[in-house]
Parts: C-alpha cells; structure tokens; sequence
C-alpha cells in the first residue's frame, strides 16, 4: 500500500489529505492496481464503466476511433490524473471513447461503493471529489458552447478569451498542440491554420508555434459580436 500513497499524494481526490490520512483510507476500501504495456487497451468504447480509474504510473490517451480506422486522440491523462468518475454514477455508464495506454502504465481502479465509502469517511474527500465533477460540467459546457459557433473564427476566439481569463496575459502558452486545438474546435487542420493567419493579418493575434499574443483584445471580443 505504501508504494502508491506517492502517487495518490498528486490525486486532485485527495487533495489537502495527509498521507497518513491517505493510508488510513485505504484500509477502509477494496480496490485493484492493474498494469499495462505501451498501446494496450484499458477500457473498449461502449464497455461498462464500473470504476472509477487513478493513474498511479504513466499515461493514458483518449481515443475515438471510427469505423475507417482513422483515431483521434481526444485527451491525455497522466499520473495522479483520474477518469470514469462521472460514468461510474450514471445510468448509462458506458465509456464514450476509448482509453489506451501511452506507455508502461499502472492504474487504481475503486468501486463505486467504495467511492462512497470514502466520501463518508472523509469530508476533504467528499468535497474533492465534488469539485472534480463541477469541473467536469463547466469543462463540457464550454466546449459544447464553443461547438454552438458557426464560424472557426468565433470558435478561435471563444478559446482564446477562455484562456485569457485563466492566464490573465495577452502572451498565451497553448496547453495542447495545433492539432489537438483543431480537434477541439471540431475543425480541420489547414482550416484552423488559414483563419490564424487571417486573424494575424487582421491584427487581433500574433502567434510563434503554440504562443499567441493578443494584439488587440477589444477585436477578439468582436470576433463573437460579428
């Protein structure tokens, strides 16, 4: 057990939780540790979700993959991150993508009634586990609201003031890749790339590989007006 209080030590479920407290919570529970090679399956799209999964060691991507073949990678979790924490609640609880393991991966996997167990246990847990899943809902509000623009420029733009307000700079350090953001916006790579260039050329950013610079914060917010 020990081994692990490390790694859940970085768990935003434990968060302001000793580690002392971590171990005497542990006893409480039942849970499995799994581990999986690079590019092995952790859980299929369409399967049961029963689980609520803790990365302990490496990295996991979620992937939808099409009947085509083509994948798309979604989002990437890493150690101390969790995921299902949502599914395992639901009525439906049935993951919508697919998770595959990056490389050498270990992952905490706690049953429902378990998860209950400890937010009756502990109140910082109880509360933790809370914020998770507000977090959650605002993260999917904001993404199905950015979805509603018509345009790719007011999609740019919606992200780009979203991440104005978290970095509070115009100097904006992109957490994820130009792929990845065209992923996001449900657009094509070039497509994103083309009206960049446009806003740039318009003077409302500026931009070297994934930094942009707001140049003219009063024309971003134009760009949802228009």
């Amino acid at each position: 057990m020990k081994n692990i209080i490390p790694a859940l030590d970085k768990c935003v479920l434990f968060k302001n939780i000793s580690k002392e407290e971590i171990e005497a919570l542990l006893k409480e529970i039942s849970y499995n540790i799994n581990t999986y090679k690079k590019d092995k399956i952790i859980a299929l799209e369409e399967s049961k979700c029963t689980c609520l999964g803790i990365i302990l060691e490496g990295k996991v991507e979620v992937q939808k993959i099409f009947p085509s073949g083509k994948v798309i990678a979604l989002n990437t979790f890493e150690e101390g991150n969790i995921f299902g924490e949502a599914l395992v609640f639901s009525k439906k609880n049935v993951y919508p993508s697919t998770i595959v393991s990056i490389n050498n991966t270990k992952i905490m996997f706690v049953q429902k009634n378990d998860i209950i167990q400890l937010c009756s246990r502990s109140d910082k847990f109880l509360n933790n586990f809370m914020t998770v899943l507000s977090d959650r809902i605002l993260m999917l509000s904001g993404r199905i609201r950015n979805l509603s623009y018509e345009t790719i420029r007011k999609k740019i733009a919606n992200v780009l003031l979203e991440e104005y307000k978290k970095q509070k700079t115009v100097f904006l350090t992109l957490p994820y890749s130009r792929k990845k953001m065209a992923e996001i916006l449900d657009v094509q790579r070039p497509s994103l790339s083309r009206e960049l260039i446009k806003m740039k050329e318009d003077g409302i950013i500026d931009f070297d590989k994934n930094v942009i610079k707001i140049v003219s914060l009063e024309l971003l917010e134009e760009c949802l007006i228009d």
